[in-house]
């Protein structure tokens, strides 16, 4: 239910901003998209949908594959010969050198270096070819329609490429991991004798700015993937091939964060509703939301609540049981939902018919 009502709000978003917010900030992108890290929904649409080259951004999927396969990051990683050799950019691996995940990682989204991301994907999943298989295995389960990979470093081929709406969908799927994101957000590391500065300016320069990655060839042109923080809030924004990207994502992220404020919509608790009880003395149970649900909307915008409830549950009733659904949608189509469980637990009642006179009786204390 959940990744269905996300897919139609998704569309929605895209659709209805596509023509909409486009005008309010103009950028030297080829493709651009603002997207809200908790709700998914897009801020701003440019060219959401056309499929390009992303170069190294790519990066950002090799991370969170390598990490969700592997979670021990201080594992030792002997670097194989075979290994060496990649083009472009290079944190310079020796063959028999030993490095730990954690300091490949570092080499892979600070530097950017080839060479560390086909030695992580070797490590990993035994071979590149693999690895690109469990990378496109996960863009499957992300909702990334439009993407393929053929290699864990963003080198130009046919067969790699991605839209500005899948990348974003990727952005917030590492900020969801804790290891990913906090690397992304590293300024510098050193790892033995090499010392990493991060390549993303925002970082320095722009208030919040928690990562994400930078990437750039011939082809491609400069791709940047960046995430921002500010009073509860993350913004997602890409762009590709933009030849200013660090001034586009500061004004794009600026006008998210005027633009758009965090609506609560329901509290973790809040009562929606009752449910009745069968077989139980307490005849109904509160229907509370599981967790707290927000959404952002900008000026004038209002969102109809509905509230979707079991007919009826069985005692017993333990408090934390699935008892309906609530949604909210803005002009017809659905943006965001909230699981709806009882409030309280609701006990099997069994009661032995007693006739009326002896219940009398012992009301009394009438011996019978």
């Amino acid at each position: 239910m959940k990744r269905l009502l996300c897919a139609l709000a998704a569309a929605a978003m895209a659709l209805s901003l596509t023509g909409g917010a486009r005008g309010a900030v103009d950028t030297s992108a080829s493709c651009a998209i603002l997207m809200d890290a908790d709700s998914h929904r897009v801020l701003y649409a440019q060219g959401i949908h056309q499929s390009r080259l992303i170069a190294s951004i790519t990066k950002l999927m090799t991370a969170l594959v390598a990490v969700e396969a592997e979670p021990d990051l201080e594992r030792v990683v002997t670097i194989q010969p075979e290994w060496l050799g990649s083009e472009g950019s290079s944190i310079y691996l020796q063959a028999g050198e030993q490095i730990t995940l954690r300091g490949l990682l570092y080499g892979l989204l600070l530097q950017s270096g080839n060479d560390a991301a086909v030695a992580i994907a070797c490590a990993v999943a035994g071979s590149q070819e693999d690895f690109v298989a469990r990378m496109n295995q996960k863009a499957h389960e992300l909702g990334m329609d439009h993407s393929s990979f053929a290699n864990p470093s963003g080198l130009d081929h046919q067969d790699h490429y991605s839209t500005a709406y899948d990348m974003a969908l990727l952005a917030c799927a590492c900020l969801e991991n804790d290891a990913v994101a906090e690397i992304c957000a590293t300024r510098s590391a050193t790892v033995g004798s090499r010392t990493f500065a991060n390549h993303n300016r925002l970082l320095y320069q722009y208030e919040g700015c928690v990562g994400m990655k930078t990437g750039y060839t011939r082809q491609a042109g400069r791709t940047l993937v960046s995430a921002a923080c500010r009073d509860g809030r993350t913004l997602v924004c890409v762009t590709l091939n933009d030849p200013n990207d660090w001034e586009d994502h500061t004004r794009l992220l600026d006008y998210g964060f005027s633009a758009y404020s965090n609506e609560v919509l329901c509290r973790q608790g809040e009562v929606l509703g009752a449910v009745p009880v069968e077989g139980s003395l307490l005849t109904r149970v509160e229907a509370v939301a599981r967790e707290q649900v927000s959404f952002p909307l900008t000026q004038g915008e209002q969102l109809e609540l509905t509230v979707d409830l079991f007919p009826s549950v069985q005692a017993p009733v333990a408090a934390g049981t699935a008892v309906g659904i609530a949604w909210w949608t803005l002009d017809g189509q659905p943006v965001a939902y909230a699981d709806l469980v009882s409030g309280q637990s609701a006990g099997l009642d069994q009661c032995e018919w007693v006739p009326w006179w002896q219940r009398l009786a012992r009301m009394f204390g009438v011996e019978e």
